[in-house]
């Protein structure tokens, strides 16, 4: 499997997990948490997207961010696995989600800052291509932004999606357009 197929399952494993997040895709079950275990494998495929573009010094700092953002969505995830174990039991989950919300050391990385670094380091990668692939860009750009104003700011599942769906398109026409002038040099 090369880096743009990985890329491209990353990116559909992703979009599934928005699906399911903002909840256009019924829970299957009570005692799987899909949405995260699809937000965790794409996080982990859209690592591949570091070896899918061109070294260049920007995309070097494109692919520490990405990096940072996968182990943030990593630990994100085990958060919300471990609350979901929880069950119906609200107020235990209220407790571990006062703890978390009072250890800097579990917030920062891993809830407020770290899993938008998966945003950023994408967009980063997706701005070398700014001036050949202004609209795939583009699209890259304002749909990582879009994802975290609709989700901090609006709380907004659906806009949320919309916007998921714009950052997965540019980033899977950007990956694709590459493989393609490959094969024509």
């Amino acid at each position: 499997m090369n880096a743009k197929q990985r890329c491209l399952i990353g990116l559909v494993f992703f979009l599934i997990s928005y699906l399911f997040f903002s909840k256009l895709l019924p829970s299957l079950s009570e005692s799987v948490d899909f949405a995260h275990w699809f937000n965790l494998i794409g996080a982990c495929f859209l690592l591949s997207f570091n070896d899918a573009f061109p070294k260049t010094r920007i995309n070097k700092e494109g692919s520490v961010l990405t990096t940072l953002g996968v182990v943030a969505h990593i630990g994100l995830c085990t958060i919300d696995f471990i609350m979901s174990s929880y069950g119906n039991n609200e107020i235990e989950k209220a407790e571990l989600s006062q703890h978390i919300s009072n250890s800097p050391l579990l917030f920062y990385p891993f809830v407020a800052v770290g899993p938008s670094l998966l945003f950023l380091g994408l967009a980063v990668h997706a701005f070398t291509f700014i001036k050949t692939e202004t609209v795939k860009s583009l699209m890259v750009i304002i749909g990582a932004v879009a994802v975290g104003v609709s989700f901090f700011a609006l709380k907004n599942g659906i806009l949320m999606v919309l916007s998921c769906l714009i950052f997965v398109l540019g980033l899977g026409l950007l990956v694709c357009k590459k493989e393609e002038e490959g094969l024509l040099s």
